[in-house]
C-alpha cells in the first residue's frame, strides 16, 4: 500500500531533491505539491524531467488545513515561513521540516537520524538538521559520546557548494558571475546554524537543557565558506584530545555499526564521493603530542544535509527500511 506524501516548497532545491528521492521510493507516492509563487503551475513546468504522474501534478497554494488526504508532509521553506502554518496541519499527518523553524522547539524531535534513530521512530514531528550541522555533528558524535575530545572550544571550518544558499538565481549574489572563481567566508560568528550545532553538542554530552549558556559547547567557533561548486559540504573540525587517529576511527566504526549511511574511511573524504546521495564520509587525523584531533566529513548538502536525511527520517517514522528510496549509488564523476 502506498504512503501518500506531500511537499511544500517544491520549487526550491531542497523540495526538488525530495521530489527526486520520492520518485524512486518504493512506498511513497507524491499526491500533493504546495508552493506560493509557483501555485497554479504543474510540477513538470519546474522539473521537466519529472516522471509523468508527478510532472502532471498541479502545485497548490499551501493551505495547511486541507491536507487530510496525506500521510507524510515534507516542508522546505525559508526560515520564518513554516512555524505558524505547520501548527495548523492535521495531527495525523507526520511532518519532516527541512527548514530551520523547528529545531529544538518543544514538540519536535531533532532528526539526526544516524545518531538517534530510536527517538525518530516514535515521533510525528521531525526537525531535519541543517546542512552544516549534519556535516559537523556526524563525525563529532562518536568522539563526544566516547569522551575522546573536549566539547569546549571546538573550531568548525566548513565549505559548501552554492546550492546551499537556495535557488537565488542570476540576479542575486549567488548567481554564476558572482560565485564562479570566488571563495568567501560568510556568517562570521553569527551563522544561524551555530546555535543548532552548540545545542546538539550539549545534548551529546548529556545536557538536559541543550543550548543553555554556558554549556559544554562553550567557545564553539563556526566559519562557513561558499565555494564555486554546485553541491557538497566538507567540514574540517578541530578539537582538543589526546586520542590517536586509530582510536577515533575505531570509535566511529563502533558507534555507527549497522548504520547504512555513514562510511568511516582512513582516507581524507571528498565531496564528490557523496554527490546525489544520503551518504556521509567520516575520517580523522590526530596528533596526541599536540592534544589535537581533526575530524572530517563530506556530504551532499542537498542529500544528507537536507532531503536525503528527510527521507531517512520519514522512513523511520513510517516503520520502513531506513534506506527505502535512498539506496542508489552516488553520482560519478
Amino acid at each position: 500500500m502506498s504512503i501518500r506524501v506531500g511537499i511544500v516548497g517544491i520549487a526550491g532545491y531542497g523540495g526538488g531533491e525530495a521530489l527526486r528521492y520520492i520518485a524512486q521510493h518504493p512506498r511513497f507516492k507524491l499526491v500533493y505539491a504546495g508552493g506560493e509563487s509557483t501555485a497554479g503551475t504543474r510540477v513538470g513546468d519546474r522539473y521537466p524531467g519529472a516522471p509523468g504522474d508527478i510532472a502532471s501534478l498541479v502545485i497548490d497554494k499551501f493551505d495547511p488545513t486541507s491536507l487530510n488526504n496525506i500521510d507524510v508532509l515534507f516542508t522546505s521553506l525559508p526560515t520564518g515561513a513554516s512555524k505558524e502554518p505547520l501548527a495548523e496541519v492535521p495531527s495525523h499527518v507526520k511532518i519532516v521540516d527541512i527548514g530551520g523553524d523547528h529545531r529544538y522547539v518543544d514538540g519536535w524531535t531533532y532528526g539526526l537520524a544516524d545518531v538517534w534513530p530510536e527517538q525518530i521512530k516514535g515521533a510525528t514531528r521531525i526537525a531535519n538538521p541543517g546542512c552544516y550541522p549534519a556535516a559537523t555533528l556526524t563525525p563529532l558524535a562518536p568522539l563526544l559520546a566516547g569522551k575522546l575530545i573536549e566539547p569546549s572550544n571546538i573550531i568548525v571550518d566548513a565549505k559548501s557548494g552554492v546550492s546551499g544558499a537556495g535557488r537565488g538565481g542570476g540576479d542575486s549574489k549567488f548567481g554564476y558571475a558572482e560565485c564562479n572563481e570566488d571563495l568567501a567566508a560568510y556568517g562570521l560568528l553569527k551563522h544561524t546554524h551555530m546555535p543548532e550545532i552548540a545545542a546538539t553538542i550539549d545534548k551529546l554530552c548529556g545536557s538536559s537543557t541543550p543550548g543553555a549558556t554556558p554549556g559544554a559547547s562553550s567557545g564553539l567557533v563556526f566559519t562557513p565558506h561558499l565555494i564555486p561548486m554546485t553541491r557538497g559540504i566538507l567540514a574540517t573540525i578541530y578539537a582538543r584530545g589526546s586520542a590517536s587517529t586509530q582510536q577515533c576511527l575505531d570509535a566511529a566504526r563502533v558507534f555507527y555499526a549497522g548504520r547504512k549511511f555513514v562510511r568511516v574511511t582512513e582516507k581524507s573524504p571528498h565531496t564528490k564521493w557523496a554527490a546525489g546521495s544520503n551518504l556521509a564520509f567520516v575520517s580523522y587525523a590526530c596528533d596526541p603530542a599536540r592534544n589535537l584531533v581533526i575530524a572530517l566529513c563530506a556530504i551532499d548538502n542537498l542529500g544528507k544535509g537536507a532531503a536525503g536525511q528527510a527521507i531517512q527520517n520519514a522512513n523511520l517514522m513510517c516503520g520502513l527500511d531506513e534506506d527505502a528510496g535512498l539506496a542508489a549509488a552516488p553520482m560519478w564523476p
